[in-house]
């Protein structure tokens, strides 16, 4: 178990038990790896007029309110449930402040998914050193067809993949913050790749 899930695991023992401190220490380790999480799940229309912080400082807010009811049943690991959070504020700003109101099934899906600039990102730096093929437009074809594949991955794959190559975290963040092994980790990359790969019909 690394140090930051050891730790987060004494907090949340002790927030359990009433340690008003824990609860604060709780809430702020995670402040940072929120608002990188955040930064690239705002659409740029937001840029002007929604700073990441004052997201991430809502999504704690939130969750000090409900604080009580994850330490009783404690459903999934602690970052997950911040990160839920998160997108519930984002999807939240996102229809205020751009979308007027307007209230659907198909625009909060649409909410939950990554802004095109960061979809752009995750493709470029994953395929980075693929140069092939050679011609230009050929090559903005192949980006668009990525982009398709990533937007279809499982959210699962695609969580893992956004957390590596745009939340920039280590393999060893990672699988702290899913609580998972380092192994497993690995695994997820791997599969969401081939899974990419085998919706642009290329060879694993």
């Amino acid at each position: 178990m690394t140090d930051l899930l050891s730790r987060t695991h004494e907090l949340i023992d002790c927030a359990n038990q009433g340690d008003e401190a824990a609860r604060q220490n709780l809430l702020e380790r995670y402040r940072d790896y929120l608002k990188r999480m955040v930064a690239v799940r705002l659409d740029r229309r937001l840029a002007a007029r929604v700073d990441a912080s004052d997201v991430v400082q809502e999504t704690l807010v939130e969750a000090a309110r409900r604080l009580n009811d994850y330490l009783r049943e404690r459903p999934i690991p602690f970052y997950g449930w911040l990160r839920q959070l998160a997108e519930e504020r984002i999807v939240d700003t996102h229809r205020r402040h751009v979308t007027a109101q307007r209230r659907s099934v198909t625009l909060e899906q649409q909410d939950r998914g990554l802004p095109d600039a960061s979809a752009d990102e995750i493709v470029r730096r994953m395929f980075a050193a693929d140069t092939s093929p050679s011609n230009h437009l050929m090559r903005q074809e192949r980006h668009e067809r990525l982009k398709g594949a990533l937007a279809i991955l499982p959210q699962r794959d695609r969580e893992v993949l956004v957390m590596r190559h745009l939340e920039q975290l280590s393999t060893a963040e990672i699988a702290a913050m899913l609580e998972i092994s380092e192994p497993a980790v690995k695994s997820r990359l791997l599969r969401a790749l081939i899974r990419m790969r085998e919706q642009m019909g290329d060879p694993a």
